[in-house]
């Protein structure tokens, strides 16, 4: 058994760690999950400047990603509509009215010129690990300028955890960006490109909830236009829900066009005697016209599953961003100094007639102790030592090119490649505006692209509770086999209420409960008390229970009220093992005991008043009427008519 438990604890680890890394929770450091990196890899490869059918993508994609085409396909069609990884061409679905794509074969894709910017792909600087087969290499992660995490938003359920990142406005990120490298204060709050209205109030920096809201426009009262769509809606869903609280009888309405195309447009016309204001209320609370998102920005980073917020990732962006800038730099002016090392070379190689000197030698050995030798009187003049590799890429140089050389062509290559070397040495001192410089600049270039400013409107929202606009319309009955709920046919109409509702009932037994509006449910059949369940009105009723010990005979009364309940449970107003002889909510009436008659005597009787008693905690006994036994008990105006809400 031990074997068997380590066996399994170690397999669901691993397949845990599998699903929270690989698959569901986006990498911090590009915001993409595997497949989505995968994708953009594939297209980085195949890129030759013009347009790829998706089923070749998605076909060169399984290469690096050993799973099914479906997958493939639905995250490529869903990278493709963030509009800043892919250029599409073809339908690739509406995101207003909830169309899908068409098959691979019909759309094509390539990657956009903006993506080879703020992506990394030089090898020196994005690490890359071999394959699942080991036949290829694929970045372990891109190294991303940006904050892709808060721009293209992210969600996944993983195990044990989920993520809900919802989308940033590409603008408003990398501006927040800039002020953070500058030391300003900043603010960013989600924007999705469907528009609709978000209270942010309770979003906690992107680990709370946020209300969100369709724009409803109510200017012709006998009409309500749906123009924009909550976060995470389309026309097709917001659809569904009108017409099932339509079917329900929540909603009032006499027809509905869906007119979305390119922009959310659904009219909602209304019946005579119904009025826009009448029916916003009840579409917020019983449609997806209004909505609650929590939201939980998970997001794994050094391998790991971590929460952070929207300020700390773009604080970390920041810092990131200027690493990879001074990489970059470094990385270039590397290159160039030995581009440098390597025309001053071949000016001194063709200038000073080195090559004239292998000529005299036999050996390959000679001839490279001959280059290196004449390369000794201009030592001041290299960047560096020669070295082998230096020698053969001169001995290399066909005489067509030594003949041909120009030197002023050379003087002004190196020029060039000086000038270049400065200006990267001050960028290296000053590495903050040369991050601010490229954030700018990447605002601009997106700009051309499209329209990036914000879509969705931050608003104070009070949400619609149901039970608030919820009319009390519906009957509540009990019938005469003591069955009670909306439900029930014929019997009594105790309560108008709704199924929001919880009722208060009062059993003969004494017994008493809370519970929501059933559809059908035995209590008693005398039912003694039964009216809404709430504290306002039920603390206000004074119960009078009649009792009496089976064991003594003996009869005691107890006045009190119920300040407080446990939903569904049951309790007892008497003490435990008592017999109950009258429940009443009157607070006066008269009630008469029979007492047991003895050995050859008469009945004998005794009328007492119920408010002659004092009222008592809940969890007290009666008092005890008189000490005699009693026999039976008959109450003043009782003949089994009973108004059950005590009125």
């Amino acid at each position: 058994m031990a074997f068997v438990k380590n066996l399994f604890d170690k397999n669901f680890i691993e397949y845990a760690s599998y699903v929270i890394r690989d698959r569901a929770i986006p990498d911090l450091e590009d915001g993409l999950k595997p497949v989505q990196r995968r994708i953009l890899h594939t297209l980085f490869e195949v890129d030759d400047g013009y347009f790829q059918k998706v089923s070749f993508v998605v076909g060169r994609t399984m290469k690096y990603h050993p799973h099914g085409d479906a997958s493939i396909y639905g995250a490529l069609v869903n990278l493709a509509n963030k509009e800043i990884f892919i250029e599409k061409q073809g339908n690739f679905g509406n995101k207003f009215t909830g169309d899908g794509a068409s098959a691979g074969r019909y759309i094509e894709c390539r990657i956009h010129s903006l993506a080879k910017e703020f992506l990394v792909t030089n090898k020196a600087i994005t690490h890359y690990i071999p394959n699942y087969d080991g036949r290829g290499e694929e970045p372990e992660v891109y190294r991303a300028k940006i904050p892709l995490a808060l721009i293209m938003g992210a969600e996944g359920i993983a195990v044990g955890m989920s993520t809900k990142i919802l989308p940033y406005n590409l603008k408003e990120v990398l501006e927040a960006e800039i002020k953070c490298l500058r030391g300003k204060p900043f603010e960013i709050y989600p924007d999705v490109s469907t528009g609709g209205l978000i209270d942010v109030s309770n979003y906690n920096d992107g680990n709370g909830k946020i209300i969100t809201r369709a724009k409803l426009d109510t200017s012709d009262e006998k009409k309500i236009v749906i123009t924009e769509l909550p976060v995470d809606s389309n026309a097709k869903s917001l659809l569904a829900s009108i017409d099932a609280a339509y079917k329900a009888g929540k909603i009032k309405i006499s027809s509905v066009d869906n007119f979305t195309t390119d922009h959310c447009c659904i009219e909602i016309k209304l019946p005579r005697g119904v009025y826009a204001k009448d029916v916003v209320d009840s579409l917020y609370a019983y449609t997806d016209c209004e909505k609650s998102i929590a939201c939980q920005m998970l997001v794994i980073k050094d391998n790991m599953p971590v929460a952070m917020s929207a300020t700390e990732i773009i604080k970390y962006y920041s810092k990131k961003l200027t690493a990879i800038i001074k990489e970059e730099l470094e990385f270039e002016q590397g290159k160039l100094t030995e581009e440098l090392h390597a025309r001053t070379l071949e000016r001194i190689f063709v200038e000073e007639r080195i090559y004239k000197k292998i000529e005299e030698q036999k050996t390959a050995e000679g001839v490279a102790e001959a280059v290196k030798k004449g390369f000794v009187p201009f030592r001041k003049e290299l960047v560096h030592d020669i070295t082998d590799e230096d020698i053969e890429r001169l001995l290399a140089i066909p005489i067509r090119r030594i003949s041909l050389f120009d030197i002023n062509k050379n003087k002004d290559q190196v020029a060039a490649i000086n000038a270049r070397l400065k200006e990267i040495a001050r960028r290296l001192k000053h590495l903050t505006d040369c991050a601010v410089e490229y954030l700018e600049g990447m605002i601009a270039k997106f700009a051309k692209f499209g329209d990036f400013e914000r879509k969705t409107e931050i608003s104070n929202i009070s949400a619609v509770e149901v039970k608030q606009i919820a009319k009390r319309d519906t009957p509540l009955r009990y019938d005469e086999k003591g069955y009670i709920g909306i439900g029930v046919s014929g019997g009594q109409e105790i309560l108008k209420v709704t199924p929001y509702d919880r009722i208060f009932v009062m059993r003969k037994s004494g017994i008493y409960t809370v519970c929501d509006v059933p559809q059908k449910m035995f209590v008693d059949t005398g039912m003694r008390y039964c009216n809404y369940a709430e504290k306002e009105i039920i603390n206000k009723v004074l119960f009078t229970a009649i009792y009496r010990d089976p064991k003594t005979k003996y009869c005691y009364v107890k006045r009190c009220t119920v300040p407080s309940w446990i939903m569904n449970r049951d309790y007892l107003i008497v003490p435990d093992g008592m017999e109950v002889l009258h429940i009443d909510t009157r607070v006066k009436f008269k009630f008469t005991l029979t007492y047991e008659k003895k050995v050859r005597g008469k009945d004998v009787t005794q009328d007492f008043k119920a408010q002659d008693f004092a009222e008592r905690g809940l969890k007290a006994q009666g008092f005890r009427v008189i000490s005699k036994a009693v026999s039976s008990i008959q109450v003043e105006e009782d003949q089994g008519v009973f108004n059950f809400t005590g009125k």
